[in-house]
């Protein structure tokens, strides 16, 4: 049998030791390893080793600075300026690119119905520069919430290439469920979520309020989903007796006064209880000036935005491909894109969450779909960061800073991730993106790693990519495709609420 090896059969072998001696002689020298994989003297990394990226331009949610960056054992080491290579480290040259934290998606769906799990999922993420993301669990009709978070935990401990956290999903305000709440801080998880589109929850708004006060007297954020179930049914039965059932109407199905109806309550149930409240995929100006309202007040009110909202308006409904653009809420006017946009800038909005809840492109064009029956949600992991970046920071709509705040550090602080997630220091793990701000590239077809086989991004031209991601310390892409296997991601353990307070918080645009 023919001996294995893993060097080309024109490639010289060169003993171990000379390898090692070679490395270290050309990083003490400044010579620049290369970037990705170019040369088996410099790019490898030995299994348990850690790593060096040098001369980098360091971003956090405060300030930005030149300096090395030494990973072992998973977190980061050191930093500092000239930092000397080790015998058993990878050394990466980030001269002339910024090197961020991982970014973090706090909102994501990746159970079926949806065609992605936590392997396809968190693919696409680590290829986006996202090495964290925010998983919604629902329980089963046999089993406890507890019980679906331990089943959801195996499975991200044998299909996930990224991080995980996951938010329990709340059915209903039952006593026995407020008993169970009392063991997520125990087992490492920092929220709830709870879905305000019944019609029905206007009649139990008193026991949700007593749920959203157990959760937060336990240190944990409450997640809602701000849409007026009884509002929205009125609309859609009156669209349905006019014969305007198709996707066309959809935004006028589910129109803002909803969103802001139950946005108002959220508020309220925040300032009776005391209680932090964070708004999933806030998606109109006038919903956004309630919250606005709310942090000026000192209330604990939080807000998350999706990218859909950013980039397209309800016009898209009018068009042949009109149901590959159904979220929920709606896509809305221009007039709430820019203030979404002035949101994130300014920070009332807090985050960007994709919402990601993927099907194919011919299960969003089914023709038996229509305003009621509807698959709601797009694929966004792997573009969230990398459009935001090209719209955002490149054009000049947020400073770097604040992109790191809304895509890392402050859903780190929020759900109990920071500072072991969301910044660069050292102690924290070491989640690391490495961006060329200048390469530019269309996002094509063949790139995309969902298995919906599409994206609302596809033909884009963005600027600004994730060269290298880097997950607790593993280098999991590079080279343009994923370098990791199926179970290396981990479930997250989160720690209390933080409040969001300080620079990181809040700052415009640059």
């Amino acid at each position: 049998m023919r001996k294995r090896t893993d060097e080309p059969s024109s490639t010289p072998k060169i003993p171990r030791r000379e390898l090692l001696r070679l490395a270290v002689a050309a990083g003490s020298a400044g010579v620049a390893a290369p970037l990705i994989g170019q040369s088996p003297l410099l790019g490898f990394q030995k299994s348990g080793g850690g790593l060096l990226i040098r001369r980098g331009r360091l971003v956090t949610a405060e300030k930005q600075w030149n300096a090395d960056i030494r990973v072992s054992e998973g977190k980061i080491a050191e930093i500092g300026p000239n930092l000397k290579a080790k015998l058993d480290e990878r050394v990466i040259d980030a001269s002339g690119l910024q090197v961020l934290p991982g970014g973090i998606d706090p909102h994501a769906h990746l159970l079926p119905p949806w065609v992605d799990d936590y392997l396809s999922g968190t693919q696409g993420a680590v290829a986006g520069g996202v090495t964290t993301v925010g998983c919604m669990v629902t329980s089963q009709r046999d089993e406890t919430f507890m019980d679906a978070l331990a089943r959801e935990t195996k499975r991200v401990q044998e299909q996930a290439v990224g991080d995980i956290f996951l938010h329990p999903i709340l059915r209903s305000p039952t006593k026995e469920l407020q008993e169970q709440i009392a063991q997520l801080p125990k087992n490492g998880h920092s929220d709830i979520k709870i879905f305000m589109t019944s019609p029905g929850f206007v009649n139990d708004q008193p026991r949700w309020t007593e749920v959203i006060r157990t959760a937060g007297s336990l240190g944990l954020i409450t997640m809602l989903h701000c849409e007026d179930g009884q509002l929205m049914a009125e609309a859609a039965k009156a669209l349905t007796a006019a014969g305007h059932t198709t996707v066309q109407y959809y935004s006028e199905s589910r129109p803002v006064l909803s969103e802001v109806r139950a946005t108002e309550r959220a508020v309220t149930i925040c300032e009776q209880t005391g209680a932090p409240v964070y708004i999933v995929h806030l998606s109109s100006e006038a919903a956004l000036e309630v919250c606005r309202k709310a942090k000026a007040r000192g209330l604990p009110v939080y807000v998350e935005t999706r990218p859909i909202y950013l980039y397209f308006t309800k016009e898209r409904y009018l068009q042949p491909d009109g149901p590959l653009y159904v979220g929920q809420p709606p896509l809305r006017d221009a007039s709430d894109v820019k203030a979404l946009w002035d949101g994130l800038a300014s920070g009332a909005i807090d985050t960007l969450g994709t919402d990601h809840a993927p099907y194919t492109r011919e299960q969003k064009m089914d023709p038996e779909l229509n305003i009621t029956r509807l698959r709601p949600g797009v694929a966004d992991l792997q573009t969230v960061d990398v459009v935001l970046y090209s719209e955002g920071v490149v054009k000049k709509r947020l400073s770097l800073e604040r992109f790191v705040a809304v895509t890392s550090t402050n859903a780190a602080k929020l759900f109990g991730l920071y500072p072991k997630k969301g910044t660069i220091a050292v102690g924290s793990d070491a989640d690391l993106a490495i961006w060329d701000p200048r390469e530019k590239k269309k996002f094509e077809k063949s790139g995309i790693l969902s298995r919906s086989g599409y994206s609302l991004h596809e033909g884009w031209e963005l600027t600004g990519w994730p060269k290298i991601t880097i997950r607790r310390g593993e280098v999991v892409f590079e080279n343009g495709k994923v370098a990791t296997s199926p179970g290396s991601g981990q479930i997250a353990s989160a720690g209390p609420t933080q409040p969001l307070r300080g620079k990181g918080a809040a700052q415009g645009r640059q």
